[in-house]
């Protein structure tokens, strides 16, 4: 990591390297291989453009030039999730009038083991089956080594060598191989750069392309290429619900990632290509009403990876289910927390998987297949009473040991996602809401589990689920000016941290509130202080930290809102969940379908449209698959 200094005036201050932002950027995936661009389909611009292959990028730039004329931007239309055209126009190459004559259409597509892009030039003053004056084409591509982290940190290229060889060239960043092939090109070496140069006499219709294939031997996760298992749902009468359903069922299908066991959903374009537990288990869960077999392959391979020790530096432990897998060890925050390869800091995983079990054997799992995971079952039973449990006051709780990881080990894992009212940080050990509601689903829905398939300990879990709900209705209901509700988290003193927050919506459906309570929650939710019209904010506006652009702190999570209403929908408050699924649905429309990590939690009385959050992350799974929870809900 560098940090560049400004010298625009004598006295200029250092810049600190910043995240790129993103919600301007076009991404391409077909998982684990992505390529991002700017709207005009150029490469180079932005710090996370380039060709990438899981957290490793191979080409950083790409700058064209026709015969020195202008390339104007027209267009950009994707054809799907792996493939978009990008058009323009040539109008150095036009005959006098005021018509456009030369058009260029740029076709990016991407696979999980390279990327093509192919260069169409249509000149409609050239005859079919005429030739006229030559073009020259020059496509300049940077080869490049640069690591996801890297870039997200805000770090710049690392250019590398290339070897050239005909009409092609090779070189090698970080374990992966690349090779360039560019038919019909002259290949050279410029500095850092690959020269493409083709003499071509102008047509009607004249055609170049280059490819790009890669070969990561080391990777731990690997593309798919089986077709998708599951579909939109057909009948949707309401045309933005149909398109938002179409844009996720193609996203999800590019999202798709391999390890031995089975397939799963990776987590989000660009910096989360991998598994991660909380993430695909969240995805799979949304997608049952449409598929179980993302989610049964999905607990296979989380199963597989299921921690056997205690390992402080990991954060594993045995029968936890792990947080993410990278190919290397993952420095955030400028290096003050650094994540091995195989993570295990999450507090919420482990019962969500249970949760994800229980749910997936009754939407029609194979009882064979739950029967091979009932080991693992009883494995993540124990870790909650045994080690998510750490001090024994019956409340699931966290903290990083290592002090190289998280410290905030829930869905919301910024530091300072757990606030007071008034603004000041949490002090953990932390016991967050949502999870105390995980855990007593997992116990119940597990002690089903078991006494379906014969083992014991079933009457064991319910009575420790009851305990958990005692202790829960005991320590953590609070109030303010607007009614009471769960507080988000208990804090090392076990005093109950008081900001409203979304959290309380998880706990819906999960069976550990009363109804009187579920409905006292299922009102605040859609109160104006938490729901924006566009979905549930993450803080009430009566908190002190409030602010609409803060990544915990008031945005709106798109898998977040779809917790809560299927949530609604789970505990019969129909009206409710109607209410939030119509909030995201109109915010799918303003961002054309593709709906992003997350959003401003701005008022949509106060603005038009949802402004982006500009580093989230989009086509992301969990808010794509989020599009199945609202279609449920809209037809209660």
């Amino acid at each position: 990591m560098t940090t560049v200094l400004s010298t625009t005036t004598e006295h200029a201050a250092p810049t600190v390297p910043l995240q790129p932002l993103l919600h301007d950027e076009v991404a391409i995936i077909a998982a684990p291989t992505q390529a991002w661009s700017g709207q005009d389909g150029g490469i180079g611009a932005n710090p996370v453009h380039g060709y990438w292959t899981g957290d490793q990028r191979f080409v950083s730039a790409i700058h064209i030039e026709i015969s020195g004329t202008e390339i104007e931007s027209i267009v950009t239309v994707p054809s799907s999730a792996r493939e978009a055209v990008f058009s323009s126009l040539l109008r150095g190459l036009d005959q006098a009038g005021a018509d456009p004559d030369v058009r260029l259409d740029r076709r990016r597509s991407v696979r999980i083991d390279g990327v093509t892009e192919q260069l169409q030039i249509t000149d409609r003053h050239t005859e079919p089956n005429t030739v006229g004056d030559p073009l020259t084409v020059t496509v300049r591509l940077t080869p490049d080594a640069a690591n996801m982290d890297a870039v997200k940190a805000g770090a710049g290229r690392e250019p590398v060598h290339a070897n050239t060889s005909g009409m092609g060239a090779s070189w090698n960043a970080g374990s992966a191989r690349i090779w360039l092939d560019a038919p019909g090109a002259v290949t050279t070496v410029d500095g850092d750069d690959i020269v493409l140069e083709w003499e071509i006499r102008r047509g009607r219709t004249i055609e170049v392309r280059w490819d790009c294939t890669i070969e990561a031997p080391d990777a731990v996760v690997a593309g798919v290429t089986t077709p998708r298992p599951f579909d939109a749902p057909e009948g949707v009468e309401d045309d933005r619900l149909r398109r938002w359903l179409d844009r996720a069922t193609d996203d999800l299908d590019a999202l798709r990632l391999a390890r031995p066991e089975g397939e799963f959903l990776a987590a989000g374009s660009p910096w989360f290509f991998t598994l991660f537990g909380r993430d695909s288990i969240w995805a799979a869960r949304f997608l049952l009403p449409v598929d179980t077999s993302i989610a049964g392959s999905t607990l296979r391979v989380l199963a597989a990876l299921q921690g056997q020790k205690s390992d402080p530096a990991t954060a594993e432990q045995p029968g936890k289910i792990m947080h993410e897998l990278r190919q290397a060890s993952l420095p955030i925050d400028n290096e003050e927390i650094s994540l091995p390869p195989l993570y295990y800091g999450t507090v919420d995983a482990t019962a969500l998987w249970i949760c994800l079990l229980h749910d997936t054997w009754r939407a029609g799992l194979p009882d064979d297949e739950v029967r091979a995971l009932l080991p693992s079952l009883e494995a993540a039973l124990a870790w909650m009473r045994d080690y998510g449990d750490a001090d024994g006051d019956g409340l699931l709780e966290y903290v990083d040991e290592s002090g190289r990881g998280l410290a905030n080990q829930g869905w919301k894992d910024s530091g300072d996602s757990v606030q007071w009212r008034d603004g000041r940080l949490a002090d953990g050990p932390i016991a967050l809401c949502e999870v105390q509601g995980y855990a007593y689903e997992a116990a119940v829905h597990g002690a089903d589990l078991l006494d379906a398939f014969g083992v014991d300990g079933g009457a064991d879990w319910r009575a420790w689920a009851q305990r958990l709900a005692g202790r829960f209705r005991d320590t953590f209901w609070v109030s303010d000016s607007i009614g009471s509700y769960p507080a988000i988290a208990l804090d090392v003193n076990k005093q109950p941290v008081d900001s409203a927050t979304s959290n309380i919506g998880h706990l819906l459906g999960t069976g550990l509130l009363s109804e009187s309570e579920e409905a006292v929650i299922a009102a605040r939710v859609i109160a104006p202080d938490m729901a924006s019209g566009y979905g549930l904010r993450t803080l009430s506006t009566t908190a002190a930290g409030y602010w609409p652009l803060s990544y915990h702190g008031g945005s709106v999570w798109t898998h977040d809102t779809a917790v809560v209403i299927a949530g609604l929908t789970r505990s019969g408050h129909h009206a409710a969940a109607r209410e939030l699924a119509g909030q995201l649905l109109a915010a799918a429309v303003a961002f054309d379908f593709r709906m992003p990590e997350l959003h401003a939690g701005d008022a949509a009385i106060d603005v038009a449209r949802p402004a982006p959050y500009p580093a989230a992350c989009r086509p992301q799974a969990w808010s794509a698959a989020a599009a199945f929870p609202v279609w449920i809900a809209l037809q209660h």
